[in-house]
């Protein structure tokens, strides 16, 4: 088993090269927080919804140096890669189409034993979900060496990009995109006059007031809505669109000519 780490900033430490072996990387079960409201004089509680709480994760390891001058040096490095003044992401070696977002949850030291150091680290991983290496404007193939059996995919011949005013987007995961919280990126390239993309499968609607020509690019890009690189949040209905698990029909409504809609996220797994 090896496990990879990702910090935000593109740097990349594959454990198992730099000597490091990881011996368990334990994901807990989901973590539920219930709300419920109870009325005096009625039995039981009303159900006011369910969230997913952080995520802990609980990982072993042990390193092993050159000699004993060259495990002072090791401990560090460890400890560099490991903080958690940031978020990073790590990857473990049976799940390489997954990844977690996590911090540090508490410090740990290194048990040294002759020229090795065996310690245990608790990740928290705030989001509560995995989520997939790849986006949807990756090849889904196994070439590409970013997906696995198990990321929900029907085919590899998903598709992201369309041109015409119905279509149907996929989500392999098992939660919604919601904007507010997930990177989602809806680009329209072309002419339009009151613009309309609307999920059919869940009543989300956006609408922009303006027009468009035929180069120009609108872009929802979470909460945010921009045309050619400014805002224009303020002629636009203010809602947000989110994609559902599994299949989502979308319609598109004002456009004239030829146009392109694309649409690029990850997956979210528990």
């Amino acid at each position: 088993m090896n496990t990879i780490i990702q910090r935000l900033n593109g740097t990349t430490y594959d454990l198992a090269e730099l000597g490091i072996t990881t011996r368990d990387f334990n994901v807990s079960a989901p973590r539920l927080r219930h709300y419920t409201e109870q009325v005096e004089g009625m039995h039981g509680a009303i159900d006011m919804g369910t969230v997913y709480d952080p995520r802990p994760i609980s990982a072993s390891f042990y390193a092993k140096a050159v000699d004993y001058d060259d495990y002072a040096l090791m401990r560090d490095e460890i400890f560099r890669m490991f903080r958690s003044d940031e978020a990073f992401y790590v990857i473990e070696s049976r799940n390489p189409g997954k990844r977690w977002l996590v911090k540090v949850a508490d410090s740990f030291g290194l048990d040294q034993q002759f020229l090795y150091g065996f310690f245990d680290v608790e990740f928290i991983a705030y989001s509560g979900f995995a989520e997939s290496i790849g986006t949807t404007q990756d090849a889904f193939t196994f070439d590409a060496e970013l997906w696995q059996f198990g990321e929900g995919l029907t085919a590899d011949d998903l598709i992201y990009t369309f041109n015409s005013p119905s279509f149907r987007v996929y989500n392999a995961g098992d939660i919604a995109i919601n904007p507010r919280k997930m990177a989602l990126d809806i680009t329209f390239t072309g002419a339009s006059s009151d613009l309309t993309i609307k999920n059919e499968t869940t009543g989300d609607m956006w609408k922009y007031t303006g027009n468009t020509g035929a180069s120009d690019v609108v872009q929802l890009t979470g909460v945010r809505a921009i045309k050619n690189g400014l805002s224009i949040f303020r002629d636009t209905n203010r809602k947000l669109i989110t994609i559902a698990p599994g299949w989502n029909d979308f319609t598109v409504a004002g456009a004239s000519g030829s146009f392109t809609v694309k649409f690029d996220f990850r997956f979210y797994y528990l």
